[in-house]
């Protein structure tokens, strides 16, 4: 398995059709939290005072995770950094 910290910076256009903001923020949720009870998506974070979020994924290879993200409902109207992880030879854990 392969970690990856993943901050996603939502900018959804203002003019968007209310309905379609509606349904697409009802799948966004519905297929962040498949990953999550599938242990793909393990840690997400809000960033106070923004439309972003940080969240770790466990995924078995960087294809895996490009998978994941662009099949993301939210997918078109995001920024993303994406950082591979690895253990901390300090880490007690």
């Amino acid at each position: 398995m392969a970690l990856f910290y993943v901050r996603m910076d939502v900018d959804i256009p203002l003019d968007l059709d209310p309905t379609v903001r509606t349904e697409t923020l009802a799948r966004e949720k519905e297929y962040s939290q498949e990953l999550q009870r599938a242990g793909k998506w393990v840690h997400i974070w809000r960033v106070v005072g923004q439309y972003s979020n940080i969240s770790i994924f466990d995924v078995e290879s960087p294809d895996e995770l490009h998978e994941i993200l662009w099949n993301l409902p939210l997918f078109a109207y995001m920024t993303m950094e994406v950082l591979p992880l690895t253990g901390h030879p300090s880490s007690i854990a």
